[in-house]
């Protein structure tokens, strides 16, 4: 028989079919595979790389016009490309914003591949529709959401920021000369939506920030009256529950009543942070998040779920709706389950994947109480991180610790150095800890200074993963304060 497997035998021809042993082989090898670097992930690295030099030779090639036995395929495929990227589910992962997926949101990927889902309409995908249904009812209560708010899942926030100012612009008449506000802490996401939607980039305007990194109320008031006065039409501000640079949270409920009360659309970006609302803490800090007319939110971030999941929350959900619904000919026969939701309809994906599965699958095999006690984990966590910092001789706080983030540099306060030297010994401390260290941590801007931050959001960690990072910089931080500080 025609086919490939595992163990290497011919690889099939004439057709993309594979027999069911061959296909179980392949499958078991790739779960072993998996349960193998999950095995021994905290032995190696949180990052490994290569540059194009070394990589193109390997991969840069014409593709085979015959095929070739699928198990040599797929240990290639774990041996040349999948060991180069960022282990994101590493314990020592603190760059970026990382994430630590659960096991059976991997399966549930793998099995709704393998279903050919796509969630377009209830006719396409009818039992998958009910579960994003199911999901998104979650995520509305636990926001405290009223009645009548609704959703969709998207690919990441990139995506639900663009469903949400396409609606915010729909909602206000489409008007000229559109306005959006950002704080200038606002992810990129938000202002690249804003472009897409068709506002000019001078009329996203940038908003200052507090002392705490939260936008500054009194500034956005001057510049929407400014704006109206010259005018220009305000479709949205943009707010943030969980900034990705600081973790701050903008202020809600004082945004929540300026915007009722001058008929403008709010949006909270809480890609990152929206699911702390899970916990009683995170439930304080994130208080007026369920007046925002739309929320993004990203599973794939602190609800520990695979690539891609991401999702949009508005509150009434005719909103979207009015802004997406088109009935094209070529989707007429979706009149079948005519009064149910076609998530098409919500937003600009018509092929979707069926990504609420991982959610209500990880859910269910664990519980929400496992999943607060994460997330309870990495608020934990920061915050024993942000005392230590507080404490340190060697490093300065540079910002209020907020939800899973701390910010600091090495300063230390018994050597007088000028800006421009503590800039370097920061930049060599980032390097070293990239290259010498197990851990992945980055780097950002915090009104031009530059600052180390650690995002502790990953339930793998644990805080001896947290304490020697913190160390590594303090100790990297000294041998380089003395060689900027030795005699020439």
């Amino acid at each position: 028989m025609n086919g490939s497997s595992a163990g290497g035998e011919s690889a099939p021809t004439g057709d993309l079919t594979m027999a069911p042993d061959q296909m179980l082989d392949l499958a078991r090898r790739a779960a072993e595979l998996l349960v193998e670097r999950d095995g021994s992930l905290a032995a190696g690295g949180a990052w490994d790389g290569e540059f194009g030099e070394g990589l193109a030779p390997l991969l840069m090639e014409d593709p085979p016009e015959e095929g070739r036995p699928a198990g040599d395929v797929l240990e290639r495929a774990a041996r040349e490309i999948l060991p180069y990227a960022a282990r994101l589910d590493h314990p020592r992962s603190f760059g970026f914003i990382p994430t630590a997926p659960t096991w059976p949101g991997v399966i549930a990927d793998f099995v709704a591949a393998g279903y050919t889902i796509n969630v377009a309409t209830w006719l396409t995908a009818s039992g998958p529709s009910q579960v994003e249904l199911a999901v998104i009812e979650w995520f509305r209560r636990w926001l405290g959401y009223p009645e009548g708010a609704a959703g969709l899942f998207t690919s990441g926030g990139s995506a639900a920021s663009v469903d949400a100012l396409v609606a915010a612009r729909e909602a206000a008449g489409h008007p000229e000369r559109a306005t959006v506000y950002v704080s200038d802490q606002a992810h990129i996401a938000l202002r690249r939506a804003a472009m897409v939607v068709g506002v000019r980039a001078e009329h996203t305007r940038t908003i200052p920030t507090d002392e705490s990194f939260r936008l500054d109320m009194e500034a956005l008031r001057r510049t929407v009256a400014a704006d109206r006065a010259a005018g220009l039409h305000p479709i949205a501000v943009c707010a943030n529950a969980g900034a990705g640079s600081t973790g701050a949270v903008d202020p809600l409920e004082a945004l929540a009543d300026y915007c009722e009360s001058e008929g403008i659309w709010l949006h909270v970006d809480a890609a990152y942070g929206g699911f702390a609302v899970v916990t009683e803490e995170g439930r304080q800090l994130l208080r007026g998040i369920e007046r925002a007319d739309s929320v993004g939110l990203d599973p794939h971030k602190w609800l520990f779920q695979p690539y891609e999941a991401g999702c949009l929350l508005v509150k009434d959900a005719s909103t979207l709706e009015n802004a997406f619904a088109i009935r094209p000919d070529i989707l007429q026969d979706t009149i079948w389950g005519a009064n149910h939701p076609n998530f098409t309809d919500r937003g600009l994906q018509i092929s979707r994947s069926f990504r609420a599965l991982k959610v209500w699958m990880s859910v269910q095999v664990f519980g929400m109480a496992a999943f607060r006690r994460a997330i309870s984990k990495g608020m934990e966590l920061a915050a024993r991180a942000q005392e230590h910092v507080v404490a340190s001789p060697v490093l300065e706080s540079l910002s209020p610790g907020s939800l899973g983030v701390v910010c600091f540099r090495v300063n230390p306060t018994d050597v007088e150095v000028g800006e421009t030297t503590v800039e370097r010994v920061n930049r060599a401390v980032l390097a070293r800890v990239f290259w010498e260290e197990p851990a992945l941590m980055s780097s950002t801007l915090l009104n031009g200074t530059f600052a180390l931050r650690l995002c502790i959001i990953n339930h793998n960690t644990a805080w001896d993963d947290v304490r020697a990072t913190l160390e590594a910089i303090e100790r990297f931080g000294r041998e380089a304060l003395a060689a900027e500080t030795a005699p020439q």
